[in-house]
């Protein structure tokens, strides 16, 4: 059985219980109404026998890649494509990036390929032309797992929001150049971070329920399931990230000292990594890269590339001054002992240092942290080879 917290000595948090109640299900049609009608004005704005001519490849700057769709959590979404962030949300951390998506490995991975921007898909402005660059689906609160608590999106949520996205070029494009724009482009999915911290590591049902490596299966039998669907789809060049370190994150480290009683006399505990929670990332991240393996295998067309943020984290954890950090425990946007009793309410209280810092909030890194993950997801630059089995620069090359 793999190490966990002691539930006995952590208090539950209630922000955790499973509800269906009225508020949620409100919450719930609210984003579907404003999906149909978001994309109703997508087709309203169309003209034409075949709808709008395609837009100009980023072919011309040097890439094979026609748009860049993101899904996932906090990694892709700072709050803007997440309705009525913050004032309805989970995360004690109001802001969970440096001010914007664009602080996000996503948007400097945009900016290689040429795209300025991905837009949020709230944030679609009646035009059908923003669906050619590509949209982020991204929420700042979303899970692999569906669950009653409606507060948090789901990957299959996001998934059924990209197919809606495919069905509209079919619509409005000749179906070969509308099949060639999806195949030619670039999907990007990064989950699995709430599922641990909400679903395992602060829900006791969950984690007696299940050991490590069953909650990590049942994962990754969902991801794969995803991979499968947009296969069908169309899809064919996807990017999966794997999940950070949790048990280095502040939030962790302060939880797990306070829960078996080592942050006496208001001493700082020097422990950098709870290695127990660090195991249970390890199981999914490695059985997801061996069911990508299987994939690439059996999916025609399929190329799909696995970046492992955790090994170039965790690089910087065991070497912070080579790579130009100073601190690689403390919360730079937080309250507290280490910034991790109460995560970020506004960016005017985060540190000076910002860019020495490994951690912004409670769990999520900074953006100096995410720029040299993007140049190593790129190039294998900076942190070595975290994506496999090719880089992405690899991947859209012509």
């Amino acid at each position: 059985m793999t190490p966990s917290l002691n539930h006995n000595q952590v208090k539950k948090n209630p922000r955790n219980k499973i509800d269906d109640g009225g508020c949620g299900k409100a919450v719930r049609g609210l984003k579907l109404a404003i999906i149909v009608v978001s994309l109703s004005m997508v087709t309203d704005g169309v003209s034409g026998e075949h709808g709008v001519l395609l837009p100009s490849s980023t072919e011309k700057k040097g890439w094979s890649v026609s748009a860049f769709y993101v899904l996932g959590d906090s990694s892709v979404d700072c709050g803007d494509n997440t309705l009525f962030y913050p004032f309805l949300h989970h995360n004690l951390s109001l802001i969970p990036c440096e001010g914007s998506d664009r602080s996000l490995v996503p948007h400097f991975l945009a900016e290689k390929m040429g795209f300025p921007s991905t837009p949020t898909f709230y944030g679609q402005n009646g035009s059908i032309d923003g669906l050619f660059q590509g949209l982020n689906f991204g929420s700042a609160e979303a899970m692999i797992m569906s669950s009653a608590d409606h507060e948090f999106q789901s990957l299959n949520q996001q998934i059924r929001q990209v197919l809606e996205t495919f069905q509209l070029l079919q619509l409005h494009l000749p179906l070969n150049s509308a099949l060639s724009y999806i195949e030619s482009s670039l999907i990007y999915l990064s989950f699995g971070k709430d599922d641990y911290i909400e679903l395992f590591l602060h829900n006791p049902g969950i984690m007696h329920k299940f050991t490590g490596p069953e909650f990590a299966r049942i994962l990754v039998d969902q991801m794969a399931a995803a991979m499968r669907t947009l296969h069908v789809a169309g899809a064919r060049r996807i990017i999966i990230v794997g999940i950070l370190p949790i048990g280095c994150a502040p939030r962790t480290v302060w939880e797990w000292n306070e829960a078996w009683g080592m942050l006496g006399n208001g001493k700082d505990n020097q422990t950098v990594c709870i290695e127990e929670i660090n195991e249970l990332v390890t199981q999914y991240n490695r059985l997801l890269e061996e069911r990508i393996v299987s994939l690439n295998s059996d999916l025609p067309g399929m190329n799909i590339i696995f970046c492992n943020v955790y090994e170039g984290i965790m690089e910087i954890v065991n070497n912070p001054k080579k790579h130009g950090f100073e601190n690689i425990k403390d919360a730079c946007c937080g309250f507290g002992m280490n910034g991790a009793r109460v995560g970020c309410l506004a960016v005017d209280m985060a540190c000076k240092d910002r860019r020495t810092h490994l951690w912004w909030d409670l769990y999520n890194p900074t953006q100096a942290v995410n720029k040299l993950l993007a140049e190593s997801a790129w190039s294998s630059l900076s942190l070595g080879h975290i994506c496999r089995p090719s880089t992405i620069k690899h991947l859209v090359s012509p």
